[in-house]
């Protein structure tokens, strides 16, 4: 073994280390990406707007809101 080659165990530990180094940062970027974002923030919209047009319609629906809209048509065509 010569004197100016380090032990093998210096060198795995060194490439181990620059390995957990470049894996670490590359996470950290992807941490740190913002693109897809907004697509997700307009799903979420989206996803929120379906519920309440789904409510909505339950409530358009019953009975009571029906006959509500009804006299206020009637009320409006009679004037």
């Amino acid at each position: 073994m010569s004197t100016t080659s380090p032990p093998d165990h210096r060198i795995r530990r060194a490439i181990r280390h620059r390995r957990h180094r470049s894996l670490v940062a590359r996470w950290r970027a992807r941490l740190r990406d913002d693109r897809g974002s907004a697509t997700a923030e307009y799903a979420v919209v989206i996803l929120a707007a379906v519920a309440f047009a789904g409510v909505l319609v339950a409530v358009m629906r019953s009975g009571e809101v029906q006959t509500i809209l009804t006299d206020l048509v009637r009320g409006a065509l009679s004037l």
